[in-house]
């Protein structure tokens, strides 16, 4: 199987929102702010083609038909977007067979839905199967009031109405060599890829793990919608990618693609060591 990265480009985000209840002062150090307290963030996606040539795309990334006042909230900037990513490993959006979406949150998902110049909604990658599961189909469409924003239904509907949606179970194999596990603490069953890559799993870490700074067990997302969950699933998570030597690949991390991590005598969680896919 071959690997490769996606680049769709770069948001900001709120400095504080993304690193929960550890202080700025802190944080500071791994993503430094701008004087808006806003840090640049990846939108880093995942392309596994298989040996008998599927062509599997994880993540879309933010897409490109919300309007100019929804992007002018997260200043996207950065030269690389989704198709143009793909076509850069000889791919178009035609061939592209089965698309995972990890979680419904628009800046993964917003990349699955094209608008045409005729104001059509329709799935970027007319051949493909688009994976989620129905515990967090039901919850992207009937949202909680802190969630709700997150969800828009331009991204998700017309992959309902094209009948091109797949829903898969927990530890489920969408592939021979790939398995989602849900994790409940950012979201409703969100799904983490496990990839049998080489001598090991990579692991596509979603927002569980946004980047390479929320490794500590208690920096967790001010966005997660059950913190002391998260908190849990990081733990056992992160222990066994050390066990394991696990690869984490990391959607957000403006720097650091993938990494594994090592427990110190302390019991601490540390980076052992960041690469790029290509150089693993």
């Amino acid at each position: 199987m071959q690997l490769h990265t996606i680049n769709t480009g770069f948001f900001k985000l709120d400095g504080g929102a993304m690193f929960g209840v550890v202080p700025k002062v802190i944080w500071q150090k791994l993503n430094p702010a701008d004087d808006k307290n806003l840090c640049t963030w990846a939108m880093r996606c995942l392309l596994a083609i298989t040996d008998d040539n599927r062509r599997i795309l994880i993540d879309t990334g933010i897409g490109s038909k919300q309007s100019e006042k929804f992007f002018s909230f997260y200043d996207l900037h950065g030269n690389d977007t989704l198709l143009g990513s793909l076509q850069q490993h000889g791919l178009q959006a035609e061939d592209i067979t089965d698309v995972i979406l990890t979680h419904l949150h628009f800046d993964h998902v917003g990349g699955a839905v094209t608008r045409t110049e005729a104001g059509i909604l329709t799935p970027t990658f007319p051949n493909a199967l688009y994976w989620t599961n129905e515990e967090h189909w039901a919850a992207a469409l009937q949202p909680n009031a802190r969630e709700k924003a997150s969800f828009l239904s331009e991204n998700i509907l017309p992959l309902q109405e094209a009948g091109v949606l797949r829903f898969a179970a927990n530890n489920s194999y969408i592939y021979p060599q790939i398995a989602v596990k849900f994790v409940y603490g950012h979201t409703t069953a969100m799904m983490l890829p496990h990839i049998a890559y080489k001598d090991t799993t990579l692991v596509y870490c979603a927002d569980l793990i946004p980047s390479a700074g929320h490794i500590k067990q208690a920096y967790v997302m001010g966005y997660d919608m059950q913190p002391l969950v998260t908190l849990a699933e990081k733990q056992q998570f992160t222990s066994r990618a050390a066990q394991e030597n696990h690869i984490l690949f990391f959607e957000h991390d403006p720097h650091t693609e993938a990494a594994t991590v090592t427990m110190t005598d302390k019991g601490d969680f540390v980076i052992a060591r960041r690469f790029d896919l290509k150089d693993y």
